[in-house]
């Protein structure tokens, strides 16, 4: 046997061996994101849940990404959450804000915008990607475009030549985990109680 077909059989064995050992190890779980973790170690819960969302939506397929986080040292879990993130990918970097603010009924509103520069004229960049958007001009510069699908979203087109500034924003109102029990309701005929 030569050298190189004994090394080839070892590779090959080493190989299906740890194919089988992975196949019995649990799989690594999936990195949090930077956000989830500073808002988790802050002492926000309430709204936790909304920011992950966001937040593991806003970085997936990063490179690297980092955070700058303002929340009410007094009541953390109870007022608003403001976070800067920048996000490397690996042809561009980019800017995301996700805001999170808990109501006393438990329901987060929310709010996350992605900020990026496309080395492209706004307009080709509205011809390319938004379409069958309705197209409202704030500026001569500045032009916002709606879908009727999705009313509370939006992507705002900034002319910065040599290209486009490009906001993309979403925000609801009463968010609430999908998986967390729904609050109780008053019986029927009761009157809510007033403050």
């Amino acid at each position: 046997m030569t050298v190189l077909a004994r090394l080839t059989a070892a590779a090959l064995a080493f190989a299906v061996g740890s194919a089988l050992a992975q196949g019995v190890l649990a799989p690594p779980a999936a990195p949090q994101d930077t956000l989830t973790r500073a808002a988790a170690s802050v002492g926000i819960q309430r709204c936790l849940p909304a920011i992950t969302r966001l937040a593991t939506l806003t970085v997936q397929g990063s490179r690297a990404h980092d955070v700058l986080l303002d929340w009410d040292r007094k009541r953390p879990d109870a007022g608003p959450v403001f976070s800067l993130v920048g996000i490397q990918y690996p042809n561009a970097g980019v800017a995301a804000s996700i805001t999170a603010i808990p109501d006393d009924s438990g329901a987060c509103t929310v709010a996350a915008e992605r900020i990026s520069v496309a080395p492209f004229t706004c307009e080709s960049v509205a011809a390319q990607e938004l379409k069958n958007y309705k197209r409202t001009a704030l500026l001569p510069i500045y032009t916002v475009y709606t879908d009727d699908k999705e009313p509370t979203s939006s992507v705002s087109l900034i002319d910065s030549p040599p290209g486009c500034l490009v906001i993309r924003r979403y925000v609801e109102y009463g968010w609430r985990d999908p998986s967390a029990p729904m609050p109780a309701a008053a019986p029927a005929g009761q009157a809510p109680k007033r403050r």
